[in-house]
């Protein structure tokens, strides 16, 4: 089959790869999206699980730039679910024309640094080999699967569904066991309660949940979002979080036990995971105290609404609140209803799975039809070490990254020319529609200098360490580090736990791109090669090239 050649390869058509494709294109670049799915999404594709719903209010998941698109794009409730987002994000496609750009069905499976040329060589399933002089990742942080190992998985005769593969299925009448209870456990759980016949939580960590106080908005409230639209999002980029909530200094221990708790009850019933952990007190994510009390005052909420007290206290973390901030839309409640129990695996661990549901430790079977896999992703690098990426002197990204994965801001490594990822390691941990924004324009600032140069453009060894370093130290002090979650790596089994994410928010993760683009990008090499005829030498085949710092 033919090379097909373009300016720049995009990989991935999601919230990353469709915005990323919209801006090279406007740089005069001859792009080319590919796309492993039959439709464009990413993540909104894959996830079509019930009850699959953004954690962010509906007007801030979406892109900051379509304005306009807001006030007529139909939006009626506080959070999108699943199909919403989905058709929001084929109406951008649609609306911007860039569908003629996008490949579906094609999936990346090697990229090799051609140096003489200074192109990547993409080869894909289908046969297609791409030569591009940029490569742009956007393959997802919530991408690869991550699947439970226990044994006997395999033997389970029923149906096993992973959440990243729902099929169509009527589980009506069916004993459903739900394996995983972060964001999608609580999701799927919620959603399937009342329309199963028997629902069973396997719960090793629980986590804290509160309210997202989903619901319809009214036309007054839509008309106050359109009118401070640019307010709004002027406080969005100046914020940590990026999730238009208030964030305040205010200790926690400042004021007394029932003033206290009077807060954490108004932001319980305003709802949102993230108003919880940063509106009323500045400090839940690093002082142990205060996060207590956030504690504390969770289990007293469990107790209220969980009319069993034995699934009460199974459902009672015993970790600091210390993870991403989960919301839910009646996930406590569901524990009152009679088709729905917990086994808290922390008493009785599952032994193995049996042909006919789940075996515990003390041999007790529990009867299902359906075993749901709700156990999460292989956050960020899972993406990329499953394709064989080949940089300079033929150093792979696994080779790399062996000792985990880094980058510098999140979207550079040492040794890949022209290569840039988009919610890649050491990114900003933020409302991810945002921090993806943040992103692709400093991936777009790179490009557009190296296409002013001339030459390709490479991230400096020691500026990827000196970020991974300044990463590492932002975790320092914060209560986030005593949990094993995701954000750390922690959710995959023996794998080494390193630093995933930049902490010091979203507007320091700007400014500091924005630092480099004004300095002239010093954390990068800037490349010109020779001529090719007095470039390489004619004995020794190595390269000679001029080296400019711009």
């Amino acid at each position: 089959m033919a090379e097909i050649r373009c300016d720049a390869l995009v990989v991935g058509a999601g919230i990353g790869g469709i915005y990323q494709t919209l801006k090279l294109r406007a740089l005069g670049l001859r792009v080319v999206c590919i796309e492993c799915a039959p439709e464009v999404g990413g993540t909104w594709y894959w996830n079509r699980y019930p009850g699959a719903m953004s954690d962010t209010e509906s007007y801030l998941y979406r892109y900051s730039w379509d304005k306009d698109d807001l006030q007529t794009y139909p939006w009626d409730t506080h959070y999108l679910y699943q199909p919403e987002i989905l058709k929001y994000l084929n109406h951008v496609v649609d609306r911007h024309d860039l569908r003629k750009h996008i490949r579906l069905n094609v999936t990346m499976e090697a990229a090799t640094w051609q140096e003489q040329e200074q192109r990547w060589t993409i080869k894909c399933n289908t046969g297609d080999v791409f030569s591009a002089r940029y490569l742009v990742n956007a393959l997802g942080i919530l991408s690869k699967p991550n699947y439970p190992n226990i044994p006997g998985l395999q033997s389970f005769r029923g149906d096993l569904i992973h959440t990243t593969s729902w099929p169509q299925i009527d589980l009506s009448n069916k004993r459903v066991g739900v394996i995983g209870n972060g964001s999608t456990g609580v999701q799927v759980m919620t959603a399937l309660a009342p329309k199963v016949k028997n629902l069973i939580s396997f719960q090793r960590s629980p986590q804290y949940s509160v309210p997202s106080g989903q619901g319809p908005v009214t036309r007054e409230y839509r008309d106050w979002v359109n009118k401070n639209y640019d307010a709004i999002y002027e406080n969005v980029w100046k914020s940590k979080t990026g999730f238009g909530v208030p964030e305040l200094d205010r200790p926690t221990m400042s004021v007394g036990p029932e003033e206290r708790r009077k807060i954490f009850e108004q932001l319980w019933n305003q709802g949102n995971g993230f108003r919880f952990m940063f509106s009323g007190f500045g400090d839940l994510t690093t002082n142990v105290q205060a996060n207590q009390e956030a504690c504390k005052f969770i289990h007293s909420k469990i107790d209220e609404i969980v009319r069993d007290p034995r699934k009460a206290q199974a459902l009672k973390p015993t970790e600091l609140y210390a993870r991403r901030p989960l919301c839910d839309t009646g996930y406590y409640q569901i524990f009152n209803r009679d088709n729905v129990d917990i086994i808290n695996l922390r008493e009785t661990p599952i032994k193995e799975i049996v042909s006919t549901g789940v075996k515990l430790q003390d041999d007790t079977v529990i009867a299902l039809d359906t075993l749901v896999l709700a156990t999460g992703f292989d956050v960020i690098e899972g993406s990329y070490l499953r394709v064989t990426i080949q940089g300079q002197d033929g150093r792979t990204l696994q080779e790399h990254w062996k000792d985990g994965a880094t980058a510098f801001a999140g979207v550079a490594c040492a040794g890949f020319p022209n290569m840039f990822m988009i919610s890649g390691p050491q990114g900003p941990f933020a409302n991810f529609p945002c921090a993806i924004e943040s992103e692709v324009n400093f991936i777009t600032s790179c490009i557009e200098r190296a296409e002013k140069a001339s030459a390709y453009i490479v991230a400096k060894a020691e500026c990827e360490r000196q970020w991974v370093d300044l990463c590492t130290r932002l975790t320092e002090g914060s209560v986030f580090t005593t949990t094993k979650s995701w954000i750390f790596g922690q959710n995959i089994e023996g794998k080494r736990p390193h630093v995933k994410f930049y902490f010091a928010g979203l507007s320091a993760y700007v400014a500091e791109t924005k630092q480099e683009v004004d300095a002239g990008f010093p954390s990068f090499d800037f490349v010109k090669a020779n001529d090719l005829e007095k470039g390489v030498e004619a004995n020794t085949g190595s390269r000679v090239m001029i080296q400019e710092k711009l």
